[in-house]
């Protein structure tokens, strides 16, 4: 089995051991695929050059390796990441069933997609941060790259995946505008959202993104969307409740009434969210939840060898 396009995330129960297994099978993969050139070098230390001060030797290693390497400390990181998360209830879609192991939604694979990119920025000495939004900024930390932070970013993941809650409502408009005006130093911002956002002006919408532009960072929009059925609308020919998760209104109708309107409008809006990304050079990837992670690191890589860092 392939482990980053067939993961099971149905069961989430330790995040950290995910997100090693998801970056360990990417990075054998690497090694057999074009983009093997890339730096999967993820040394804790760094070699010491004559000259510099000698505060940071790891004398340590020195007693084992006889070779003097200094330790990397936060300012010496390479790149700064912040994650945006859309949690809005439309981000638990499909909604959990009784037995809460059994299933996949957009949440569970935007964490463990999270704490996967977490874990490799950490291997490569980058920095990264987490920003958690719904119809207000709720977190939003700053860049570090020390394994305590990255544990406390896991909690609130978790945290994101034990407590589902419907009628909460986005506000990614006002977010992505307060995350843009947070984040001074040029970053690689990364955004997970299925861009699904009540009453709002695309307008606006695509001006928030436009923003993430602000003071030369590069941005990555992962559409995170269950394309069988949010896209496509593959469902039975049969009558069904559909419910907004956000407000909470209730259509009653049989599938194929609408499914041919329905697939028209979502495929257009795709659409333009895809060119207005590209208006604004903004790296648009669809990010399917049936698709694994392979994509979705691969886009942290690509960006990352473009920053020349």
């Amino acid at each position: 089995m392939d482990l980053l396009n067939n993961f099971d995330v149905r069961d989430l129960g330790n995040l950290d051991l995910l997100a090693r297994q998801v970056v360990e099978g990417f990075i054998i993969g690497l090694h057999k695929s074009p983009f093997h050139g890339f730096s999967v070098e993820f040394a804790e230390h760094r070699i010491y050059n004559p000259g510099e001060s000698t505060k940071n030797i790891d004398w340590k290693v020195f007693a084992r390796s006889g070779k003097l390497f200094t330790k990397q400390y936060e300012e010496e990181t390479n790149l700064r990441c912040q994650i945006v998360i859309d949690s809005s209830s439309s981000m638990y879609f499909p909604e959990v069933g009784k037995d809460k192991k059994n299933y996949t939604n957009k949440l569970r694979f935007t964490a463990l997609a999270a704490a996967s990119l977490m874990n490799l920025l950490q291997k490569q000495r980058d920095a990264f941060g987490l920003s958690i939004f719904d119809k207000s900024l709720n977190i939003h930390t700053r860049c570090k790259s020390s394994t305590s932070h990255y544990r406390l970013l896991l909690t609130y993941l978790q945290k994101l995946i034990d407590n589902p809650e419907r009628n909460r409502t986005t506000s990614a408009t006002e977010a992505l505008h307060q995350i843009a005006d947070s984040v001074h130093r040029r970053s690689m911002i990364m955004v997970f959202s299925d861009m699904f956002e009540r009453g709002t002006d695309q307008d606006a919408l695509f001006s928030a993104l436009q923003h993430l532009k602000h003071n030369k960072h590069e941005v990555v929009l992962f559409h995170t969307i269950d394309k069988s059925k949010e896209i496509d609308f593959e469902f039975e020919n049969r009558p069904y409740v559909f419910v907004d998760m956000e407000s909470g209104e209730e259509v009653r109708l049989q599938s194929n009434q609408v499914k041919d309107y329905y697939k028209d409008q979502v495929i257009a809006f795709q659409k333009q969210l895809k060119v207005k990304c590209l208006q604004y050079k903004i790296d648009y990837v669809e990010a399917d939840i049936h698709k694994g992670f392979r994509n979705i690191l691969q886009a942290y890589l690509v960006k990352r060898s473009k920053m020349g860092v």
